[in-house]
């Protein structure tokens, strides 16, 4: 039995696998001669999208390359008398891939194999401007232009003659478009690449913390400080002072200890007095509540037609990534050295230095490359702890935060409610259905962006007045990044998506894609449920109102891979879900087993995706795989539970991030051939169009409307307790 007669929509006509597919192939024909000719009766003739999306102009990648552009001639490729090219990267390599990416790039334009290419992490270089800042999938657009000149640049200082340069046509590139193992993969698996916690700074001392009972909470007092310095190793207690420029210096006690298993013991073993903070009694329910009352009413439905209305709660999502938050920081009389994961390298020395009191030429910040990232090491909080105890203690710091902290205490993406209303005209014999407007408003706890664009001009711009929550610069950049991301790839009429920020004092920062995730999650799950109400098939009715080609040529081709319509056992479906971002397009269709509704699982997931210039196939479908990771995370399995003005979950036992027995054994990804299309992004494009097919899959199997996420049932935990580390588990 297909999805479609297993789930009948009132009136919904048969379209088995073979009728979708032939309107598949009918698609691009008729978006090619337009509207001269009419549509077939089944077919809705859609209104365009009005306005039209600013992201079809001008979109946040765009700004970045922009910014970049200036300071690009400054960044340093050298070509060594081995005939090697050194390149010092300057963005954040967190594992993504960009530094292979980016080397397979500087070897096609030199002509040389991809092993005389060699990518080190740049320190942070304020003279560089905007120009490290790694974030909005931008860094592949950013350098793309510029990489015959840094060649060139490098070629001439080395007394050669002009490089061969990038072939034309992609049929003939040498490198480019071939799969490639990434270049730090060996090393990451044979344990010699160096992470932070790797890094053998001369006298650095473990360093661990103890974090509030809230979130932004206080400490009052430390009550057994002199039995706690008699413990084995122990080195040195602090509180973490306040202040902090630009954004505020976590709260919170370090123990510097001789190694972390001390330091650990001697955090578990203090006991503090901590007083409440701004989000005392603060709890899910009251901020669902917030938000809600903080967005506007929806214009009402035009007499005559049918309004589909809906609302959506998501929780905060914590990045979770596996290197915990962590830093190594060296102040000296008149100097300052710090080793960290930095995807804002620039501003977190230059606040680094403000708090100091040092001038930015007395403080070095080396870029180490990180364990994954998402977003949240947009901003240097570790950095800034571990710089306020060397300074007290007088000893390098090398600071770690504990996987509970980790989870309860560092930036979040920002719990929302989104409100939606489609109005569409019904279907008569005469008339096929239509969309005619489609909106959808958005409360959400305040985006904290005031790291601006990496370096303390934007930053303070957008956290000045200082101590104000939501100051109007942040606003700015939220509104600003909202409307450079977020777009729809439908003709649905007259189209508002709109967000109302609300001031609760939460660390908030970017998630891989900031809104775009739920945001477009919401509104794939709609355009089910308008499929549904106009009586069509959710892919047949995609590849109708798809307004752009590329975006109907992915759906294309999962439709074909991965056999849309096709039977499936009771409990199972198959749901599908296509997305737009960052210049690039992807669809999905997944296989979900939904028999126990509490407890569904994605089965088998089949994705295409069109990055415009694909630069490494194997860089691209490990991206694709993360996303779809992700997806299956957040939109069946994870979620943070405020409880108190705290987080609950302090492990991934609790917080339930996907793990292997979570991904489907069956994942195909399918790369679009290059076709001259310009270079795209890859990053963040992966994940909305997988969490769109889960939630469709699930409302398809188990009957339910997807509104409340996660979806799954979370099975209960006993909370480790506020102000406290979990005690140690031995297995």
């Amino acid at each position: 039995m297909s999805d479609s007669q297993a789930n009948p929509a009132p009136d919904a006509p048969h379209l088995g696998r073979r009728g979708v597919l032939a309107l598949a192939a009918s698609a691009p024909m008729a978006g090619a001669v337009g509207l001269a000719v009419a549509p077939a009766p089944a077919q809705a003739l859609p209104l365009p999208l009005t306005p039209p999306d600013v992201v079809d102009f001008y979109d946040l990648g765009d700004s970045i390359v922009q910014t970049s552009a200036p300071t690009m001639p400054l960044v340093k490729l050298d070509l060594g008398a081995d005939g090697v090219y050194t390149f010092q990267m300057p963005r954040l390599e967190s594992g993504t891939g960009v530094m292979t990416a980016l080397a397979m790039m500087i070897a096609e334009e030199a002509g040389v194999p991809l092993a005389q290419v060699r990518v080190v992490s740049a320190d942070a270089q304020p003279e560089l401007l905007f120009n490290q800042l790694t974030g909005g999938s931008s860094t592949i657009r950013s350098f793309e232009p510029f990489i015959k000149l840094l060649v060139a640049q490098a070629r001439l200082k080395a007394g050669l003659p002009p490089q061969v340069g990038t072939p034309g046509s992609p049929a003939q590139y040498r490198v480019l478009g071939k799969p490639t193992r990434k270049l730090d993969n060996l090393d990451i698996v044979t344990g010699r690449k160096k992470f932070t916690m790797d890094i053998a700074v001369p006298g650095a001392m473990p360093t661990m913390c103890r974090m509030p009972s809230q979130i932004r909470g206080r400490v009052i007092s430390v009550n057994n400080r002199t039995a706690v310095m008699a413990m084995p190793g122990v080195v040195d207690i602090v509180v973490i002072p306040g202040g902090g420029t630009v954004v505020g210096i976590p709260p919170g006690v370090a123990v510097m200890a001789e190694t972390f298993g001390q330091a650990w013991d001697a955090c578990r073993a203090l006991d503090i007095t901590w007083g409440d903070g701004p989000n005392k009694g603060l709890s899910d329910a009251g901020i669902q509540a917030k938000l809600k009352a903080a967005v506007l009413p929806l214009l009402p439905a035009p007499l005559g037609t049918i309004a589909i209305d809906a609302e959506f709660e998501f929780p905060a999502a914590s990045h979770c990534p596996l290197e915990v938050e962590c830093a190594i920081v060296d102040v000296k009389p008149g100097r300052c050295e710090i080793w960290a994961g930095l995807q804002t390298p620039i501003v977190a020395l230059q606040a680094i230095a403000a708090d100091l009191g040092l001038p930015q030429t007395a403080v070095k910040a080396h870029v180490v490359p990180s364990g994954g990232s998402f977003g949240r090491r947009l901003f240097w909080d570790p950095v800034q702890v571990a710089a306020q105890v060397s300074k007290l203690t007088g000893r390098p710091c090398k600071l770690m935060y504990h996987r509970s902290d980790d989870v309860r205490h560092t930036r979040s993406r920002p719990p929302q409610f989104h409100k939606v209303r489609a109005t569409l005209l019904p279907r008569t014999l005469l008339i096929p259905g239509k969309v005619l407007s489609y909106q959808q408003n958005i409360g959400l706890v305040r985006l904290d962006a005031r790291h601006g664009y990496g370096e303390i001009g934007t930053a303070l711009a957008g956290a000045l007045p200082l101590g104000v929550q939501q100051t109007v610069g942040n606003l700015a950049y939220e509104e600003f990044f909202f409307k450079t991301m977020v777009a729809s790839p439908y003709n649905f009429g007259v189209s508002s998506k709109q967000i109302f920020p609300v001031s609760i004092d939460l660390p908030t920062v970017s998630y891989r894609s900031v809104h775009i995730m739920p945001a477009r999650t919401v509104e794939e799950i709609i355009v089910d449920e308008i499929a549904a109400r106009l009586g069509k098939d959710p892919v047949a009715f995609r590849l109708e109102f798809l307004r752009l080609p590329r975006a109907r040529a992915v759906l294309q081709r999962v439709v074909t891979a991965a056999q849309w319509g096709k039977a499936m056992p009771p409990g199972f479906a198959q749901g599908v879900g296509v997305h737009m971002e960052s210049r690039a397009f992807t669809a999905c269709i997944v296989e979900l087993d939904g028999r126990d509704p509490n407890h569904c699982k994605v089965t088998r997931a089949t994705i295409a995706i069109d990055v415009g210039k694909p630069i490494n196939p194997s860089g691209i479908s490990q991206q694709a795989h993360g996303g779809l990771a992700e997806a299956i995370s957040l939109v069946l399995n994870a979620g943070l539970t405020i409880k108190d003005g705290l987080v609950q979950e302090v492990s991934y036992n609790q917080y339930r991030f996907a793990k292997m027995r979570d991904f489907p054994k069956q994942v195909e990804v399918i790369v679009m051939p290059d076709v001259g299309e310009p270079i795209a992004g890859m990053g963040e494009v992966g994940m909305s169009a997988p969490a769109g097919a889960i939630a469709n899959a699930y409302a398809k199997a188990t009957g339910r409307k997807p509104r409340k996420f996660p979806l799954n049932a979370q099975p209960a935990f006993v909370p480790t307790p506020p102000g406290q580390l979990p005690a140690p588990v031995f297995v």
